[in-house]
């Protein structure tokens, strides 16, 4: 009797994260040392597979970044390990960017429910990736970022055509050469880590992988859209002890202020760290400060350079 998985199991046979490695076929034998040894070993592999990716990266990032400077979103979408590293990348940006929480988004097939338990067949369905689109109003300002290690999951591809046929912008991050993904998307980035440790489980070197490209596309385009000056977070949200500390200090590596200063300049901003240090590096007034973030964009080098003009 023919295995109605016959097709499936030759199609993850040509795929590299899927591949067996005989060499490694005693490893549970081995000891803890070694065996860590070993994984760090693979672990060391991957940035220089996301390196291969970077100019596919900057150039997604320039687009993204220049659909969300018009009001578009950034939407992620994926199963299992992929769709949880988008959700977890997406929660990330209204504390550290001080985004609107719709701005960026992750949707896993399954819904939430699927972020600690596994929800059968769900990755399999186009259909319910265009319908968790479609509950979200995806339109064609927004950007969609299918995520999958192997390339070929149907809930990503299938995310992604929805949103081309919408007019949106669409990348496919993937972990093998040749997806089915980066086919489908106008940006394809495939970061060949090649076979796991432990055969199949794309949860390592591919979920690292993954993890790095995420924190690139997001951060990156927070930064071409003026969230940071330098390498500071400015529009940090003060939303704990530590981030209301930690905005104290940014005030101050930014402008040398004492913290006297620092508290007057904080309190006259309702706690915004941007507009704080433009008050004090512009020498103007909090709703001056507002004014001249809104005409910039939100750009605090722009906005410098109204009140200090080379």
């Amino acid at each position: 009797m023919k295995s109605p998985y016959g097709d499936l199991r030759a199609q993850l046979d040509t795929l590299g994260t899927e591949a067996f490695r005989p060499e490694l076929a005693e490893i549970d034998q081995l000891p803890t040392l070694d065996i860590a040894r070993i994984m760090n070993g693979e672990d060391t592999t991957v940035p220089a597979a996301v390196a291969a990716q970077l100019p596919r990266i900057a150039a997604a990032i320039d687009a993204i970044a220049e659909r969300m400077a018009h009001g578009g979103r950034l939407v992620y979408a994926g199963a299992g390990t992929a769709g949880r590293l988008g959700v977890l990348d997406a929660s990330e940006c209204p504390p550290t960017f001080n985004t609107d929480p719709a701005d960026v988004v992750g949707l896993i097939a399954g819904g939430s429910g699927a972020l600690v338990t596994s929800i059968e067949g769900a990755e399999d369905s186009k259909e319910l990736a265009a319908a968790d689109l479609a509950g979200i109003r995806l339109t064609r300002a927004d950007t969609v970022v299918g995520i999958s290690a192997s390339g070929r999951t149907p809930y990503a591809i299938g995310a992604v055509e929805h949103a081309r046929g919408l007019g949106a912008l669409t990348i496919g991050l993937s972990c093998n050469a040749g997806s089915a993904l980066a086919a489908a998307a106008e940006h394809g980035i495939e970061v060949a880590t090649g076979p796991e440790l432990l055969t199949g489980s794309t949860r390592l070197k591919a979920g690292t992988a993954q993890k790095l490209v995420l924190n690139m596309l997001s951060t990156i385009t927070m930064i071409r859209l003026g969230k940071t000056y330098g390498n500071l977070m400015v529009d940090v949200r003060a939303s704990n002890e530590k981030l209301r500390a930690r905005s104290r200090r940014i005030v101050a590596l930014a402008t040398g202020a004492s913290d006297d200063e620092i508290e007057t300049a904080l309190s006259a901003t309702n706690g915004e760290v941007k507009s704080a240090i433009l008050t004090l590096l512009g020498a103007v007034d909090g709703p001056t400060a507002e004014r001249l973030l809104s005409d910039s964009d939100g750009h605090l080098r722009d906005a410098l350079k109204d009140v200090r003009p080379n």
